[in-house]
């Protein structure tokens, strides 16, 4: 049988605090997470009273193996292609449906920094850019009309997931595109208080 594709509607779901501020943080989680586990994370952030924050969820949830929790992932390697653009449209319709804001910046852990990479590039314009423990996705890479803003790329020294060689992969690139701030902090695929002081003073400065 011959496989085909179809294009189709699916409800997507949002975390949102409205701090009637003129700066937006918009945060994708990582894989088997969810929009609360990051909404946690970013909370954790100094200095969030001066931004409303959005918490994005995938559109794929799934039960986790360990019990009856639901998590989500962004994509998997099935129509990868089909889905960056369901993921692309899902973010812009996040922000279409936000007041729009002075200032803009987004957000991503481990799978999530890749949907935030995608964002920034096709979503903005945005003022800046975080990505902990994941990387800057081949689609970016290959398109050279990407405008980025600039980027804080962080990972832990520990982090066997998001290894050195991706890191200074994605640095290299990002140093010829845009402002970088690299992080190397002590602890694995995680959020540390080190990343979340260097993230606060990143968004301070936006």
């Amino acid at each position: 049988m011959n496989a085909k594709t179809l294009e189709t509607s699916v409800h997507g779901r949002y975390l949102y605090e409205d701090r009637r501020a003129d700066r937006l943080l918009v945060g994708f989680h990582g894989y088997a997470e969810t929009a609360e586990i990051h909404g946690a994370e970013l909370a954790k952030i100094a200095g969030l009273e001066r931004w409303s924050v959005a918490s994005v969820q995938a559109l794929h949830p799934f039960y986790a193996k360990a019990g009856s929790s639901i998590v989500a992932s962004w994509m998997t390697s099935l129509d990868r292609d089909l889905a960056i653009a369901d993921n692309i449209g899902w973010v812009r319709r996040v922000l279409g449906d936000l007041l729009k804001p002075r200032t803009l910046a987004f957000i991503g852990f481990s799978q999530g920094a890749t949907m935030a990479a995608r964002a920034a590039a096709y979503c903005g314009p945005a003022a800046g850019l975080i990505l902990l423990g994941g990387d800057v996705p081949p689609d970016i890479h290959a398109d050279s009309s990407v405008v980025l803003p600039p980027v804080l790329l962080a990972r832990g020294m520990t982090d066997d997931w998001y290894t050195d060689e991706k890191f200074n992969k994605d640095l290299r690139f990002l140093e010829a595109r845009t402002r970088v701030t690299p992080l190397v902090f002590a602890g694995g695929h995680e959020w540390t208080d080190e990343f979340r002081r260097a993230a606060a003073e990143f968004l301070r400065m936006l």
